[in-house]
């Protein structure tokens, strides 16, 4: 896998530059607060958060490694981001959104089963290979599924903002304390489905 995603790097970043969206800034770049031009060297714009995963083995849970304005300062004004996602045998990355930027997908190990949904209620879904490019739109519920049982898969995405932003719709829905009895009503069930739909959803001790 780390071979497959070294060899994607310089291709995804001509695809996020055209991908670009965040308010475009007045200087070249933007420095933190604490962080002082004198003695800016290359260090400020290098990220190494991902040699860790690249280079580790398969990760028995889905995992998404990312490189965004939280965690690289050197991304503000600069309208772009990515993360590594790694998906284990049957594993998936839950329907969420990205309200801030479409996201580019590219496959860069296994395949993958993903679809998303417009605002007509219309489900689009593909198969993606080793190498198959997708895109989500800005803003619409989308997920990604490893579907085979003995092989593990990976992709690589861009998004056209530092900081896309991500909503995970179970969560969003069923841990964040809506009253049970409007779950219930809008889902058109009981209460007590709810609660064990909130209690699957509740962090093991």
């Amino acid at each position: 896998m780390a071979s497959n995603f070294l060899k994607s790097i310089p291709f995804f970043l001509l695809l996020a530059t055209a991908m670009a969206g965040d308010p475009d800034i007045l200087t070249d770049f933007i420095l933190p607060a604490n962080v002082s031009a004198n003695g800016l060297d290359g260090n400020f714009f290098t990220f190494t958060g991902m040699r860790s995963a690249a280079y580790s083995g398969d990760p028995s849970n889905f995992t998404i490694t990312k490189a965004t304005l939280a965690n690289f300062p050197a991304l503000n004004g600069q309208s772009v981001s990515y993360a590594l996602l790694q998906f284990p045998a049957g594993a998936i990355n839950p329907p969420h959104t990205h309200p801030r930027s479409a996201e580019l997908l590219f496959v860069v190990e296994g395949s993958l089963n993903v679809g998303f949904v417009d605002t007509n209620n219309t489900l689009y879904t593909q198969t993606l290979q080793f190498g198959d490019i997708f895109v989500f739109p800005k803003g619409l519920v989308h997920y990604q599924s490893n579907d085979d049982p003995k092989q593990p898969a990976a992709a690589v995405s861009a998004f056209g903002s530092a900081n896309a932003g991500t909503v995970s719709v179970p969560l969003s829905v069923f841990a964040t304390g809506i009253d049970d009895v409007i779950l219930a009503k809008a889902f058109k069930t009981d209460v007590a489905t709810i609660q064990k739909l909130k209690a699957g959803l509740t962090p093991k001790a």
